[in-house]
């Protein structure tokens, strides 16, 4: 079963976790996870610069290392930064003090700021260790960009139809991931109707 959006029961046990910007307007945020990559972050960028959009990437430590360049130029071209962990562990099978450490470690070449939890899995002990140091940031809208049998189109057809005002977005900076095929008509439909991208919460 796919969920699109987060079941209510993580909002109430993570409640000061940001799962949506609180806001009236029609502001979007659109973060990627799991790069950089050079099969995929490159090609993301440009679609991001043609349109005119900053977007959050929530990058890997162990990508960040073995790509530095590609870390500077998300950075370089005025995007924001996240950690998503080291080793992109699952929190819910992870011991705390090893996920902890895994996330710390992340923080020196991605963000000592914004954490994400790799799968959006993460124990109540670890969100309580953690929440004390990184703003902790999930999704209010994710559409399986990374499941290539759902599709391309799929995944655009749920974006568009699922978009509110205030929605973080969740795709994938990877070689297997959709999003690549589907974001530039995404950013395009979007804006037509309006909405703004930004990455300030």
């Amino acid at each position: 079963m796919r969920f699109y959006r987060p079941p209510a029961l993580a909002r109430w046990l993570f409640p000061e976790a940001v799962f949506r910007i609180k806001t009236d307007e029609k502001r979007l945020c659109l973060t990627f996870d799991d790069g950089p990559h050079p099969d995929s972050t490159p090609q993301l960028l440009d679609i991001l610069d043609s349109a005119g959009i900053k977007a959050l990437f929530f990058c890997s430590g162990k990508a960040a290392e073995d790509f530095p360049e590609l870390m500077n130029e998300i950075i370089t071209r005025g995007h924001s930064v996240g950690n998503h962990g080291y080793s992109h562990l699952n929190g819910w099978i992870t011991p705390l003090k090893r996920y902890c450490e895994d996330t710390d470690k992340a923080s020196a070449v991605t963000s000592t700021v914004l954490f994400r939890p790799p799968y959006g899995r993460i124990g109540l002990r670890q969100y309580t260790r953690l929440k004390q140091k990184y703003r902790i940031i999930f999704w209010d809208l994710m559409v399986y960009d990374f499941d290539r049998s759902l599709g391309a189109e799929r995944s655009l057809a749920i974006l568009n139809k699922r978009i509110r005002n205030g929605s973080i977005i969740v795709l994938h900076d990877t070689p297997d991931s959709t999003s690549r095929t589907f974001l530039k008509d995404f950013l395009e439909e979007s804006l037509a109707k309006g909405f703004i991208f930004n990455t300030i919460f």
